[in-house]
């Protein structure tokens, strides 16, 4: 901190904060998305009658499912990822160590979005169930 920065400043990101309130408005827009599509989620699955593989898996097939489910996937990873960077930037102080779990979690991140997206997709795209 400066001689001329207060600390009001620093919380109000008049100084070193940088982009910390970008980040900050980031994750409330990706919990508000993934809270309604979560709900959307909720909803779709309790007006499905019988609840089975078969069901759901004709469900997705429909673009109205699957499309929306791609996002809740994206999303629920996105929030994931941007909350778990905010514990490791406040709890990891050693710079290298820093840096090697970030990456970790980004990779992590992404390669589950991935698998997850993969498999809705595999489910939307295949042929329907007999």
């Amino acid at each position: 901190m400066s001689e001329m920065e207060t600390p009001i400043a620093r919380v109000r990101g008049l100084g070193s904060a940088r982009e910390g309130a970008g980040h900050w408005w980031q994750e409330r827009q990706t919990s508000l998305g993934a809270f309604l599509l979560y709900l959307w989620l909720l909803v779709s699955l309790v007006r499905l009658a019988p609840f089975d593989q078969r069901v759901v898996a004709d469900w997705l097939r429909d673009p109205f499912a699957a499309v929306p489910m791609l996002l809740l996937v994206w999303v629920t990873f996105r929030h994931l990822r941007d909350g778990l960077q905010v514990a490791v930037e406040d709890y990891v102080h050693d710079e290298g160590n820093k840096f090697f779990v970030l990456l970790l979690l980004n990779l992590f991140a992404v390669a589950a979005g991935a698998l997850a997206a993969f498999a809705v997709l595999k489910i939307a795209l295949g042929p329907p169930a007999a």
